[in-house]
This record gives C-alpha cells, structure tokens and sequence, in this order.
C-alpha cells in the first residue's frame, strides 16, 4: 500500500507507474477515499523475507525509489497521505477496512497536507566555530584593558568548551522554534547515526516541516537568515518532499 489520497475518478494516471515489485498499481475505494495499492509476493514482502531483505542496503534502496515514485506521482495531482514503505496487508478487503476505520484520520491527514509540501533542515555544528562564538558572547559586553579582555576571552573559551554540547542544543532548539514559526507545523526527529548516514559530521538538529506552498520563499529565506545569525551551525534545506512526516496514521501490517 503506497497513500491515501481523495478519491479520484479513474485510474489513467497510473497506467505509466510501477511499484515495488514492478507491479501495475491500482486504487481500492471506499466512501471518499483512495488507496494505491499493488500486488506483492509475500515470499519477497512477507514479514520473515521483509527483515532479511531490510539488511540488503541495495534492494533496500531500490526499493525505497520505486516506493517514493509511486508516492511522488500522487502528491503532484493532490492532497496525499503517504504510508510507509513496505506497508503489507494480506487482501483488498483489509485495505478497504483500514479506510473504514480510520476514516476520520485520513480526512484529517489530508487536510493538513493540503496545499503544502515537507521541507527538512538539518543543522551540524562545528565545535571550533561555536566555542569561539559562544566566548565572544560571553566576553562581549565587558568593558576592560586588552589584556583583561584577552584573559576574559581565554575564560571563556575554555567554559565554552565544557558546555559546548548544551550550547549546541539551546541553539538547535531556538533554530527549530522559529522555524516552526514559519510553518504550519515542525517536527525534531531522531539525529542520524554517522554510521547510516556516512556522514561524519557533527549533527544538532534534524528537522522536518511543513510549508504552505505559497510560503516557500518565506521559509527558505528563514533557513538562510538562521545560518548566518547562528556561526558555528550549519543549516542544510531539503525538499520539496513528500509529507510522509506529518501523515499520522500509520499501522503495522495486517
């Protein structure tokens, strides 16, 4: 299963897509609601096959493409609530209750998507920079002889030091704030282990949100006066993404 979405009046539009398994995919409705669906082997996408191939990096991430092509295609023509990837029921009839069920939900989903689009931000600190930042800070307002003042800096480069971690996290958490600000809702998710990301950098904040479509300009404008008001911590725009962090209703498999 691939999203939810308002129901929509044929299937000509995904005549041209093929899901995970290169499947044709197809909608299942009920009331006012869609579902985008294929048909998968369950001896590739059974529960058992899933956690061996999760550990396959490559199928994984091919996988994931063909997943978010399906996913990308429906969020051009409308409001669409995406479900995760590898999303399994066992029948059309289970999918057609999901809808049932969690009727009120989804309408709620896909009000709250409507008209806008996921952007993330991600912000990694550079330790140097900030100790620096943060001894400047602190030494800035003191009125002393040179060699008072350069004592104060060394001071406070060295406290800057030992508190850089927390310092690194307020700015984080003022950077997500008044971004949240500017969108109709954010979202601090889990930081990224190097080891998945391979990436080496020192990661403070992963965020996610989302933007009215025709404030765009006004948040990406936002992000670029963040990175220069805060030294030390470089922000990252991402997107347009689908907005698969704000669909809300998610459910295991069945």
């Amino acid at each position: 299963m691939y999203v939810v979405a308002p129901r929509h009046d044929g299937e000509a539009h995904l005549s041209e897509l093929a899901g995970v398994a290169g499947e044709p995919v197809r909608t299942l409705v009920s009331g006012d609601l869609t579902a985008v669906v294929g048909s998968v082997p369950l001896d590739v996408f059974g529960e058992q096959p899933l956690r061996r191939n999760f550990e396959d990096l490559d199928w994984l991430e091919a996988t994931a493409r063909a997943h978010d092509a399906v996913v990308s295609a429906m969020v051009r023509r409308g409001p669409t609530v995406p479900l995760r990837l590898a999303t399994v029921f066992h029948d059309d009839n289970r999918v057609r209750a999901l809808l049932d069920e969690r009727r009120a939900d989804f309408d709620a989903a896909l009000e709250l998507v409507r008209g806008r689009t996921e952007w993330g931000v991600r912000g990694y600190g550079d330790r140097a920079a900030l100790t620096a930042a943060v001894a400047e800070a602190e030494a800035a307002d003191k009125a002393m002889t040179p060699g008072a003042a350069y004592l104060a800096r060394r001071r406070a480069q060295l406290s800057a030091q030992e508190t850089i971690e927390r310092e690194a996290a307020e700015r984080a958490e003022e950077i997500h704030a008044r971004l949240v600000y500017h969108a109709a809702a954010g979202r601090r998710q889990p930081l990224t282990d190097p080891a998945v990301s391979g990436r080496r950098d020192w990661m403070v904040l992963n965020g996610t949100y989302l933007v009215d479509d025709d404030r765009t300009d006004d948040f990406t404008a936002t992000v670029t006066t963040l990175g220069a008001e805060f030294p030390g911590i470089r922000l990252e725009l991402t997107g347009p993404w689908p907005p698969y962090s704000f669909a809300g209703v998610q459910r295991g498999p069945t």
